[in-house]
């Protein structure tokens, strides 16, 4: 197996990392019974992980975060400084030191973060199995880049005459979101902004963690939406777990329960498509993601008026949602993160942080 087999045609390699004998062995046979998945090993910390994932190149890793010695993060780094592999971390309760952990690994190279298994006897367990199959799955065929070098300094250029009022601004990511919407708000002033909306797909028990660790990497203003709340400039707003987050005209903003779209709650879509009476004066982004979601909602933007800016294919982890939204025909321009924040510098006419 490794980075040169054919996924269509060989099992993928699994190694499982926990430090929990029966958490591996319930992985073990989960995951030994789905189709199109081979367990090649199994490790009860991060130092051994290291020794086989170079002994034996799985096509992907399935990391714990919190182990003890090195954990999930320092696991990580070490993975993909010296064999790049595909990483999905997986973790039970989590308090909010588990997601900056997990959160770190994220941005050190870890694709997706997934909840541990359900018990056995748990009406959602075969379905949650085949999910964590289908996830394994797709995330072995992500194809590991090093590291990126350093971000050039975002400088952006005078304001254009007719930039005109930016009003909101719409954000829609998934896999490989996370580090590249620090990279992106950490480029940005933590003042003069309009309001930021985000739909981030993650595992549930980690969005108010997610909401933390964003704040405390970029210095911005970040919060899980409420309903009612007043979207106010200069704040990053979240879109809860399992909530629709949408924009009125009048910026206050509106959760929902109402059915998920395309498989998703929250939808990016969805508030994607909340933005189109906003006009110009919104801004859809389509950031690193599985899937089509953010597509039909940006085109319906684009259609009223707004601009769509989606993540580049080489810079992307995973380049399904923006190459998605490209093909509606709706993007303005398709750019690396650092790209993103300087085109967004230049549009708000803001200047970059110092």
């Amino acid at each position: 197996m490794g980075p040169g087999k054919d996924p269509g045609h060989a099992p993928v390699g699994v190694l499982i990392v926990n430090d929990s004998a029966t958490v591996r062995a319930s992985l073990r046979m989960a995951l030994g019974g789905a189709e199109g998945i081979a367990v090649v090993g199994e490790a009860s910390g991060g130092v051994e992980a290291l020794e086989l994932v170079r002994k034996r190149s799985p096509d992907l890793v399935l990391l714990d975060v919190v182990m003890s010695g090195m954990d999930g993060y320092a696991a990580t780094r070490a993975i993909m400084a010296e064999a790049p592999t595909p990483i999905v971390l997986m973790s039970g309760v989590v308090d909010t030191r588990d997601v900056a952990t997990a959160m770190e690994a994220l941005r050190a190279g870890a694709l997706a973060i997934v909840e541990q298994l359900p018990p056995r006897d748990d009406p959602s367990y075969r379905s949650r199995v085949e999910a964590l199959a289908r996830l394994c799955r797709a995330m072995s065929r992500v194809r590991m880049r090093p590291a990126p070098p350093p971000a050039v300094p975002v400088v952006p250029r005078a304001r254009r005459p007719e930039d005109g009022r930016v009003a909101a601004i719409g954000v829609v990511a998934s896999t490989g979101g996370p580090p590249v919407l620090a990279e992106i708000l950490g480029a940005m002033p933590t003042r003069g902004l309009p309001p930021i909306l985000v739909v981030q797909h993650i595992a549930a028990g980690f969005v108010d963690g997610f909401a933390q660790w964003l704040g405390r990497t970029t210095g911005h203003d970040v919060r899980v939406a409420g309903d009612g709340a007043r979207a106010a400039p200069g704040t990053v707003w979240i879109a809860p777990h399992d909530r629709h987050l949408r924009a009125a005209r009048d910026g206050a903003l509106i959760l929902g329960d109402d059915p998920p779209v395309g498989h998703f709650r929250p939808s990016g879509d969805a508030l994607l498509r909340s933005l189109a009476p906003f006009g110009a004066e919104a801004i859809g982004l389509v950031l690193s993601g599985m899937g089509e979601d953010g597509a039909e909602g940006a085109a319906t933007l684009a259609a009223a008026g707004g601009i769509i800016v989606a993540q580049d294919e080489a810079s992307a982890a995973v380049w399904g949602m923006p190459q998605a939204a490209v093909r509606r025909g709706c993007v303005t321009r398709s750019l690396p993160p650092a790209g993103i924040a300087s085109w967004l510098l230049d549009r708000v006419g803001v200047a970059a942080r110092a």
